[in-house]
């Protein structure tokens, strides 16, 4: 008998916060982010998050051996902060990463929009945080997964334009029409590449109406849950369970039971469905793509919607996104290490995230980490910061351009002979 899959992914990221920036620290303080604050969220959520529940995975993978499988993508802003303030993390996921029984997935190195701005930008990103996987885990990502599941027929070529196979991203009604989210399905433009869609019913469930006792499924078990599991799939092949791990103990506090739902979901999946659990690269390694999925403008994990509104849907947003990206030339040329590192925590998408004026439906939880009271006290302190991250680039490029004309002044030729008189 073919066993239906169940492939669970989750994302991993933090942003480097922002320090309380004024006006008239322009030009006087290129010190941008609130290193205290970082780091007291980055261990709290270690504690409560990162650590107990690798724990639980490490616990299911030496139970059911290769039987479990499991999914991350790991923000490069992430690592570096895990590295600097809790390395622990580090080291409990490369503990995972040596048991063969996880992927880790390549995706922008700043958890950025580069993939709307800028190509370039945006391969460079794509590099530079598989690489850092490489590094720290031992792993070569072959599967992306785009920011926020952001996904459009011409993101997913320019990711099969960098040799991956599998990509992951929303499923969504306005896209899937009557089409099910639990197939694999393929780029319009590239057929190479495959793509696994979040069945965002099933995930929500877990990620966001979990502890709600208001919801009329509350308490979730994972024996309820497994029994749901068997009855979507009954006209389809996979289930992809994709959402934040802080979903683990952060979002979904550990008194609410999660963890030990984490605990207890694979034993029920076994018991009571014909899954297996897989992999992205093992899902589409096994099953067929049905049909090119048509995707001519970004969609995303948020909101009804499922678009770019969360991120780009006011003007405070697109010109502080377009401004940003104005400098990328600059900031490349420099080739200045203290310029792009700060580029790198500029561009991380919570950043325009905490500007938004919608009403959002979903993402409560981020919304738990936002250190702004209104969306224009975001807006001015992001501006404040980039206003003096240009006028820094723009001197740098002065300096650059004097030093080159500088640099062509030819010296005064010896010719060895006596001037006539």
């Amino acid at each position: 008998m073919n066993k239906k899959t169940l492939c669970l992914y989750f994302q991993v990221h933090q942003p480097v916060r922002l320090r309380k920036y004024h006006f008239f620290d322009i030009g006087k303080s290129h010190d941008y982010f609130d290193d205290f604050a970082n780091r007291t969220i980055i261990r709290k959520i270690a504690e409560r998050c990162y650590l107990p529940a690798n724990r639980v995975m490490l616990e299911l993978i030496r139970k059911y051996g290769k039987n479990f499988k499991v999914s991350f993508s790991i923000s490069g802003l992430a690592l570096e902060q895990f590295q600097q303030y809790a390395p622990e993390v580090i080291a409990s996921f490369r503990e995972l990463a040596k048991t063969g029984s996880v992927e880790f997935l390549a995706e922008t190195y700043s958890h950025s929009l580069a993939s709307l701005a800028d190509e370039k930008e945006f391969a460079l990103q794509v590099k530079q945080q598989a690489a850092l996987i490489k590094t720290l885990l031992g792993y070569t990502p072959v599967t992306f997964r785009n920011t926020e599941l952001i996904y459009s027929d011409r993101i997913g070529e320019m990711a099969a334009k960098m040799g991956y196979t599998a990509m992951l991203t929303e499923g969504a009604k306005h896209i899937l029409g009557w089409k099910s989210p639990n197939y694999v399905y393929t780029n319009a433009l590239n057929p190479k590449l495959k793509l696994l869609l979040k069945n965002f019913r099933l995930s929500d469930d877990i990620a966001f109406r979990f502890s709600d006792r208001s919801w009329k499924e509350w308490p979730l078990t994972a024996g309820k849950y497994a029994s749901w599991l068997a009855d979507t799939v009954r006209n389809g092949e996979v289930i992809n369970l994709f959402m934040n791990y802080e979903t683990f103990g952060e979002h979904q506090r550990a008194e609410s039971g999660i963890l030990a739902f984490l605990s207890k979901l694979p034993e029920h999946v076994f018991s009571q469905t014909d899954f297996e659990f897989l992999t992205p690269r093992e899902v589409v390694a096994k099953h067929q793509p049905v049909a090119p999925l048509n995707v001519p403008f970004p969609i995303s994990w948020s909101d009804e919607e499922r678009d770019l509104t969360a991120w780009l849907g006011n003007e405070l947003q697109t010109e502080a996104f377009r401004e940003l990206y104005a400098t990328r030339e600059q900031v490349k040329k420099s080739a200045d290490p203290a310029l792009t590192n700060d580029y790198n925590k500029l561009q991380a998408s919570d950043h325009f995230y905490y500007m938004s004026t919608k009403h959002l439906s979903d993402g409560a939880g981020d919304r738990a980490f936002n250190p702004y009271e209104s969306p224009y006290e975001a807006f001015i302190n992001y501006m404040n910061v980039l206003s003096d991250f240009i006028v820094r680039v723009n001197e740098k490029t002065e300096k650059s351009v004097q030093g080159k004309k500088a640099g062509k002044i030819p010296p005064a030729k010896k010719t060895g002979k006596t001037a006539k008189k």
